[in-house]
C-alpha cells in the first residue's frame, strides 16, 4: 500500500515534536538537512488498516515567508521544491491551545498552500487549568478543516488523530496543486486571526484576559513608546539616588584600607603601588557597583515579567523605518550590559545584510561597562539638584547619554541600510509572554551573577592594567630640583604629551590621553587608569581627596562633556573587537567598525568641545 506522508508543521514550543514522538515511537531517526545545521527528524508507523505512514518533524517557524533558513527549508518541503524531500500528502498543524490568536496566523497561512491540512490544538490541559474554552466544532466550520484538541505528552487525543488519519482524509492524499490565489500579507494575516479567535473563544481565561488588556496600552502605538521611554527614565534616575549610601561606603572603606597602609608601611614603592596603584585603581571601578546592580535589578525584573518582549515589539515600529526590524533589538538589548554577547546573539538574524548592520551599531548600546565613566564625570561636573518633582538633573544627564546612544545606532544603521548593506526590512513575528511576578531568588541569583563578574573584571584585568600603568607612570623618576611629579617625566607622561597633541581639540590634557591607552583594553579600565594618573599626579592634601573632587578641579566644564561624548561612541574595547573579526569572519568590516567609531567618537567630541567652550565665554 502506498505510504501516505505527512509533514508537522508549528511554531516553536507548541508540542510538535512530543505530537511527533507519540505517533512514531522509536521508529525515528535524527539528521541534518544536506549542507545546513537545521535538524530533520523523520519517522513512520503503521495504522489500523496496515497502512504504512511517513512523517516528518519540520523546524518550529512563526511563518513561511523565508526570512530565516528554518522558514526556508519548512516551505520547500510543504510546496514539494526540496531537492531531498518529497512533498507531503498532507499537513498536520500544531497550535498551542493557550496561545490561539498569535497560533492561528501561522494556520491561516498554512492553509492558503492548498494542500490537506489537519489542525492539532495542543496543550489541552494547560489551557483548561487556564479556563481557556475553544468552540472546536466553530472552529472546524470556519477554517473548513479537521480540528482536534490534544495533549502530545499523555497521548490524549492521538486515537482520534489516527481515526481521522486512517478514514477521513484517504481519498486526499494524492497531490493537489498549492493555492494559486493572492497570498495574504503578514498583517492581514494576523488581523484574521485574531478575528477568528475572538469568534471562537468561548472563554480566554483571566491571566491571558488580563495579558491581553495590559498588552492594549502597553503595546498603544502612541502609549507604548512612552512608557518604554519613561521606564527607562526611572531606571536612571534610580541608579543615582538608590546607590549613593553604599557608594559613599564603599568610596570609605577604600579610604581606610589607604589610610591603614600609610600608617602601616614604609614610605617607598610598596606603599605607592599598593595606595596609587592597586587601590586607587581598582577601588574607583569598585565604588561603581552599587549603580550597576541597581540596574540590572531593573532589566531583570523587566526580562522575568515579560515586558522586555514587548519592548522588542515597541521598538519595531521604530526600527522598521531604519531598515531593521524587533528581531534586531534582542541583540541590541543585550549591548546594555556587554557588547560581546549582543553581537553573538545576532546569529539569530538570518538576513545577512541585517545581521552585519545591527553588528556595526551594537557598540552604540551604552554596556555596563561605560556606565563607571559616566558616573564619575556625572557625579563631578553635574549639580546633584531637582529639575522637577523627584527628576534629579544627574538622572536626566545618565538618560541622555543612553538615548544619545539609541538615536546615533539608529541614524547608522538608516545610512547602512541605504548604501552598504542595502536591502528590504523584513517582516518580526515573535510569540508574547504571558505577564507574570518576578521569582525573588532568580533575580537575586541573576544580580549575584552580575556582581561575581564585575569583581573579577576589577580583580584581573583591571588591577593587571593598573599594575602596569602604576609602573609605567612612576619610572623614569623626575630629575632632581623638578616642579613637576615624577608621572611627568615617566614612560606615561612621555605617552600622553605625544598623544595630548592629537586629542587638544576636544580638550583632552596628557592625565586623560594617557587613560584612554589602556581604557582599550577594557572600558571602565579608563576610570582605573585615571584613578592612578591623579594619584600620582597630586600632593597628599588632593590624594586624600575622592576621585571625582579632583576632576573638578582639574577639568573645565567642556572638556568633561567632549569625555562623556567620547565614550558614547569610541570603540573602547579590544575584546569586542576581536568579537566582530570572529563573527564577520572579515578584517575589513572589523576596520570598517573601529573607523567610522573613532571618527564619528572624534568629530562629536570636539563638537562639543567647542560649541560648550563658546557657550561658556
Amino acid at each position: 500500500m502506498t505510504e501516505l506522508r505527512i509533514a508537522l508543521v508549528g511554531t516553536p514550543n507548541c508540542g510538535k515534536s512530543s505530537l511527533f514522538n507519540m505517533l512514531t515511537g522509536s521508529r525515528q531517526k535524527v539528521a541534518n538537512y544536506p549542507g545546513v545545521t537545521v535538524e530533520k527528524r523523520s519517522g513512520h508507523y503503521t495504522s489500523s488498516t496496515g497502512r504504512n505512514i511517513g512523517l516528518i518533524d519540520l523546524p518550529g517557524i512563526y511563518s513561511l515567508k523565508d526570512r530565516t533558513l528554518d522558514e526556508r527549508i519548512s516551505r520547500q518541503v510543504i510546496t514539494g521544491r526540496h531537492p531531498e524531500e518529497e512533498q507531503p500528502d498532507i499537513l498536520l498543524c500544531v497550535a498551542d491551545s493557550t496561545n490561539l490568536r498569535v497560533h492561528l496566523r501561522l494556520v491561516l497561512e498554512v492553509k492558503e498552500l492548498g494542500l490537506p491540512l489537519i489542525l492539532v490544538l495542543n496543550m489541552q490541559d494547560l489551557a483548561e487549568r487556564d479556563r481557556i474554552k475553544i468552540d472546536v466544532d466553530k472552529l472546524a466550520e470556519e477554517l473548513g478543516v479537521p480540528v482536534i484538541t490534544s495533549v502530545a505528552v499523555r497521548q490524549v487525543g492521538m486515537t482520534e488523530l489516527k481515526k481521522i488519519l486512517d478514514r477521513d482524509l484517504r481519498e486526499m492524499s494524492h497531490h493537489q496543486p498549492p493555492h494559486q490565489g493572492k497570498h495574504s500579507t503578514t498583517r492581514e494575516l494576523q488581523r484574521h486571526a485574531r478575528q477568528m479567535a475572538e469568534r471562537v473563544l468561548i472563554s480566554e481565561g483571566r491571566q491571558h484576559k488580563i495579558t491581553r488588556q495590559i498588552d492594549q496600552v502597553v503595546l498603544h502605538p502612541l502609549a507604548g513608546p512612552v512608557i518604554f521611554f519613561a521606564l527607562l527614565f526611572i531606571m536612571f534616575q534610580a541608579v543615582f539616588s538608590w546607590a549613593e549610601a553604599p557608594m559613599d561606603m564603599i568610596d570609605a572603606g577604600v579610604i581606610g584600607l589607604q589610610d591603614l597602609a600609610t600608617a602601616h608601611l614604609p614610605d617607598n614603592w610598596i606603599l605607592s603601588l599598593l595606595n596609587d596603584g592597586i587601590l586607587a585603581g581598582v577601588g574607583s571601578v569598585v565604588i561603581f557597583l552599587p549603580q550597576i546592580l541597581v540596574l540590572f535589578a531593573f532589566i531583570l525584573v523587566l526580562e522575568a515579567s515579560g515586558y522586555m518582549a514587548r519592548a522588542a515589539f515597541i521598538m519595531d515600529r521604530l526600527m522598521e523605518k531604519v531598515g531593521l526590524n524587533g528581531r534586531a533589538f534582542i541583540p541590541l538589548l543585550s549591548g546594555f550590559a556587554c557588547a560581546i554577547p549582543g553581537i553573538m546573539a545576532t546569529r539569530t538574524i538570518e538576513n545577512t545584510r541585517d545581521r552585519l548592520t545591527t553588528i556595526m551599531i551594537i557598540p552604540l548600546m551604552t554596556c555596563a561597562a561605560r556606565l563607571p565613566v559616566y558616573t564619575l564625570i556625572i557625579a563631578a561636573f553635574i549639580p546633584n539638584k531637582t529639575v522637577w518633582g523627584p527628576i534629579g538633573l544627574q538622572g536626566l544627564v545618565m538618560f541622555t547619554l543612553y538615548l544619545a546612544g539609541i538615536v546615533s545606532a539608529l541614524i547608522v544603521a538608516a545610512i547602512m541600510k541605504k548604501t552598504v548593506t542595502k536591502g528590504a526590512a523584513q517582516p518580526f513575528l515573535m510569540e508574547l509572554p504571558k505577564y507574570q511576578l518576578p521569582v525573588l531568588k532568580n533575580i537575586l541569583i541573576g544580580l549575584y551573577e552580575r556582581a561575581r563578574v564585575f569583581l573579577r573584571r576589577a580583580g584581573t584585568i583591571i588591577m593587571s592594567t593598573t599594575i602596569m600603568l602604576w609602573f609605567l607612570a612612576s619610572y623614569p623618576k623626575a630629575p632632581s630640583g623638578s616642579p613637576h611629579p615624577d608621572i611627568y617625566y615617566s614612560f606615561a607622561g612621555t605617552i600622553g604629551k605625544f598623544l595630548e597633541k592629537i586629542f587638544a581639540p576636544l580638550g583632552f590634557n596628557w592625565e586623560i590621553s594617557i587613560a584612554l591607552v589602556p581604557g582599550m583594553a577594557a572600558r571602565e579600565v579608563a576610570v582605573a587608569a585615571l584613578g592612578t594618573v591623579y594619584s600620582l599626579s597630586g600632593d597628599d592634601e588632593q590624594v586624600a581627596e575622592s576621585l571625582s573632587g579632583l576632576l573638578q578641579g582639574a577639568w573645565p566644564l567642556p572638556t568633561a562633556l567632549a569625555f562623556l561624548v567620547w565614550y558614547i561612541y569610541a570603540p573602547q574595547c579590544f575584546a569586542t573587537l576581536a568579537v566582530v573579526r570572529r563573527e564577520t569572519n572579515s578584517w575589513k568590516w572589523t576596520f570598517f567598525l573601529a573607523g567610522y567609531l573613532f571618527a564619528l567618537a572624534y568629530f562629536m567630541a570636539w563638537i562639543v568641545n567647542v560649541t560648550a567652550t563658546a557657550l561658556m565665554a
